[in-house]
């Protein structure tokens, strides 16, 4: 008779890549084409196709949704200490034809500490957003720049009461300027189709931000020019 309470042998954890017909060097390859450079999915279809790796541009969207998430918390084990003062701000992008907010926050070294997309700005989608990002890093400012929204100075009261709120003009440019990159990077795309697709672009417009600024413990043995690649293909071994 079989003992039934013999212990299994432990299983190693299944990779994330495990049932797709494309090995994990080609999937990350894609993924950091297109969070990296301002290409559309059929521009890296059309790449990859150049390369002899025969894909649609819808498995590419596929794999840029399934893969972001994993790839941005994997990394979070690597991640540099943000800084103490934080610049927070809003933009916005259109997500299937409708207006859309992004809270964002950097540091003063240029990390970017979260993004959050939001179908409203008000005092509830900013307190979920600086909950999220004080939650996440473990980190609480002792400064917070924003601009003279008014939900502000009543949120910063209630989570970070000790941080100094900055509100001065021209003081929360440095925020202001890095939203550009993002809008840079969305410009090519044929529009944002749901919220949740446009949160994993958006977040992983960020994780290549702070990668390509070294804000990780990631590829940090390879020459300047691979250092991304390198930190991809670290990643991949993790998820």
């Amino acid at each position: 008779m079989k003992d039934s309470n013999r212990q299994r042998p432990a299983l190693p954890p299944q990779s994330a890549f495990a049932g797709f017909r494309f090995p994990p060097d080609v999937i990350m390859v894609a993924v950091r084409l297109y969070l990296r450079y301002n290409l559309s999915y059929r521009d890296v279809e059309e790449l990859l196709v150049e390369r002899g790796v025969e894909t649609d541009h819808v498995t590419v969207f596929r794999w840029v949704q399934r893969f972001t998430p994993l790839l941005a918390d994997a990394a979070r084990f690597c991640r540099h200490a943000p800084g103490d003062r934080w610049y927070v701000d809003e933009t916005y992008v259109k997500v299937n034809g409708v207006w859309r907010y992004v809270y964002r926050a950097v540091d003063q070294h240029g990390q970017v500490i979260d993004v959050l997309l939001s179908a409203r700005r008000d005092a509830a989608a900013a307190r979920r957003f600086l909950r999220r990002a004080m939650a996440t890093l473990k980190v609480t400012p002792s400064e917070v720049v924003t601009d003279a929204a008014p939900m502000y100075p009543a949120v910063l009261d209630e989570l970070v009461p000790a941080a100094w709120h900055h509100v001065e003009r021209h003081a929360n440019n440095r925020v202001e300027a890095d939203h550009s990159q993002l809008k840079h990077r969305l410009r090519p795309m044929r529009g944002l189709r749901t919220d949740r697709t446009a949160q994993t672009i958006i977040a992983g417009h960020a994780l290549m931000q702070n990668l390509c600024r070294r804000h990780y413990e990631l590829g940090i043995a390879a020459p300047r020019g691979l250092r991304v690649a390198a930190a991809f293909t670290e990643l991949a071994t993790a998820i």
